[in-house]
């Protein structure tokens, strides 16, 4: 395309705090928020984000070190700390979707503890309530992460697909390797009926013959009568011995191949040998690349190759003659099958930070959601958490949307 289509989107990492409109009262919950949001970037001792609002500051800090993600609180009056049982918190979080947390607060030591774990991602808009005496006080602000926002037209431009996640049946595989060969039972050796002297041969090697098609004349050593040697099948002559004025001498003249069925000879090595089954489905395609075909495994060898792998083997159509033996494939058994109430599409798996990731769709925005991953088969992975079912994930060029978030800096910040 002569124009270059560019993402613009808008993406809040570090902490963002909600401005109000007018001219705030000091000491108002509107003078509190606007004083977040001047003092957004003010860590206090414990790593935590300041929220001042008068000489009434709290100290409000995500801490996951050896525990799962909780808050911890910490407050100070006139630069004197306070106890935590000298105040009260509340703490909302309000994630992408209007879905909302709720969470309360106890004393804990030097500090008032969280009573619910802060789920990833920590993308949300923070409001917080506390109480101090007769005081009240009220900071919100916004800490996204993993986030963009993108149009329906730019997401179509980019060719950003999506689905609802849910219940899949997985098919599990073992990749083995191979090559096309020709169906012994389509294969015929033509000798004369009465040994003679060949008059006549009509075919040439690599010749496509039918069925009753003339081969040769043969006149007969005992009766000197002459005989046509005629085609049992329809094929390809691939061996020719025969020519005029020579004695059949008892032996095979002619080889002829029916090519439209091969068998694929597969490897199959010890470690899979026990769980590949007579009639079990597989996938074939070209070891050089090429659309696939399926089959089902028809013969599987008692005895080992030389490198100590049991042949097995499937049958294929190949009237329109796609597969000519000798040809090398690459096939997937299939092993296993079973239903999970949750997967997504590996298509759609990304890394970040150190988890791996969908992006889940809400309207015109797109947020990470960290997956706890199960088994793996094909095209699936199964989900054991961190996706609720009938999320809508992009599961086709999701790397657009990592890229942005990586330009744009997401960090994972408290």
């Amino acid at each position: 395309m002569k124009t270059r289509l560019r993402l613009l989107v808008t993406l809040l990492v570090t902490a963002t705090i909600v401005a109000c409109s007018g001219d705030p009262q000091p000491g108002s919950p509107a003078a509190a928020v606007e004083a977040a949001a001047d003092e957004a970037q003010e860590r206090g001792p414990n790593n935590g984000i300041l929220l001042r609002d008068g000489d009434f500051v709290v100290e409000l800090a995500i801490f996951e070190t050896g525990v799962p993600p909780e808050y911890r609180a910490w407050a100070t009056s006139g630069g004197r700390s306070l106890q935590p049982e000298d105040f009260d918190l509340e703490v909302r979080l309000t994630r992408l979707g209007n879905r909302i947390d709720e969470i309360g607060f106890r004393p804990q030591g030097a500090y008032l503890l969280g009573d619910t774990v802060i789920y990833e991602p920590h993308s949300f808009t923070v409001s917080i309530d506390a109480t101090y005496g007769s005081g009240s006080h009220r900071w919100e602000y916004d800490s996204f992460e993993g986030r963009t926002q993108i149009s329906t037209e730019m997401a179509e431009a980019f060719g950003i697909e999506t689905m609802l996640a849910g219940p899949v049946t997985l098919e599990e595989t073992v990749t083995v390797y191979g090559n096309i060969v020709p169906n012994t039972e389509r294969i015929r050796q033509v000798s004369a009926r009465f040994d003679g002297a060949i008059r006549t041969v009509d075919v040439f090697l690599g010749e496509v013959v039918t069925e009753g098609q003339t081969l040769a004349t043969v006149e007969s050593n005992e009766s000197l009568n002459v005989y046509s040697i005629t085609a049992p099948i329809d094929g390809v002559l691939t061996e020719r011995v025969a020519h005029a004025g020579e004695q059949t001498g008892g032996r095979p003249l002619f080889t002829i191949i029916d090519t439209s069925s091969v068998w694929v000879k597969l490897a199959v090595f010890p470690g899979d040998r026990a769980r590949v089954r007579l009639g079990a489905n597989v996938s074939i395609a070209p070891a050089t690349g090429g659309a696939a075909v399926m089959g089902t495994i028809s013969y599987i060898n008692v005895m080992t190759d030389a490198n100590q792998a049991v042949a097995a083997r499937v049958e294929l159509d190949n009237t329109d003659g796609a597969w000519p033996p000798g040809t090398y494939v690459t096939a997937e058994i299939q092993v296993g099958e079973y239903e999970v109430p949750l997967a997504v599409r590996r298509s759609g798996l990304q890394s970040f930070r150190d988890f791996t990731v969908v992006y889940a769709q809400i309207g015109d925005e797109y947020e990470v959601r960290m997956l706890d991953l199960g088994r793996q088969a094909g095209d699936w992975a199964e989900v054991l958490g961190g996706l609720d079912p009938g999320t809508r994930y992009v599961t086709e060029n999701s790397y657009v949307l990592k890229a942005d978030i990586e330009k744009t800096g997401a960090v994972h910040d408290h």
